[in-house]
């Protein structure tokens, strides 16, 4: 089974929450205010209904990726780097998974002693730039909306 890692999971919600408190406002605008959009760690993870310590490590890392500013003081906290719009899921799971990869070999180059002679390689590929397309594809704005009624999920890679 494919599943992304609880981490990963939460960084989504808070990364959310932290769009929902921007909303379409760009935090890189010029004159506006520090304070608009920024929320303390302790106010994440009540919104988020997760653990400060688990936010606090989460947020560590998507500071680190640069997805988030921290600010000190009183008014301090964290907000988005970039509009909602402008961060994509793929952003975020990077930064706390690192870079894609159904398979080792699809990943890393010469991780596998089977990739001489690996047959199945370039496949595992290909599905994995559609995957990674898609995640590229959403972003944290989309994440707010609801999900359509019908959602159409694309089975057949394209050929080349």
């Amino acid at each position: 089974m494919l599943r992304v890692s609880k981490l990963a999971d939460y960084a989504t919600v808070v990364m959310t929450v932290l769009a929902e408190v921007t909303g379409s406002d760009r935090p890189d605008r010029p004159g506006s205010e520090r304070s608009a959009g920024v929320l303390s760690a302790q106010d994440l993870a009540a919104r988020a209904h997760l653990e400060l310590p688990t936010v606090s490590k989460l947020l560590k890392q998507l500071a680190q990726a640069e997805l988030v500013v921290s600010f000190r003081g009183v008014n301090g906290g964290y907000r988005l780097a970039r509009a909602p719009e402008q961060i994509s899921l793929a952003d975020v799971l990077v930064a706390m998974e690192g870079p894609f990869g159904m398979t080792e070999c699809s990943a890393h180059v010469g991780a596998c002693g089977h990739e001489p002679h690996c047959g199945v390689r370039s496949n595992w590929r290909r599905v994995n730039e559609v995957i990674e397309a898609t995640l590229r594809n959403v972003t944290l704005a989309d994440m707010r909306r609801p999900p359509p009624k019908r959602a159409t999920i694309p089975l057949r890679l394209a050929t080349n």
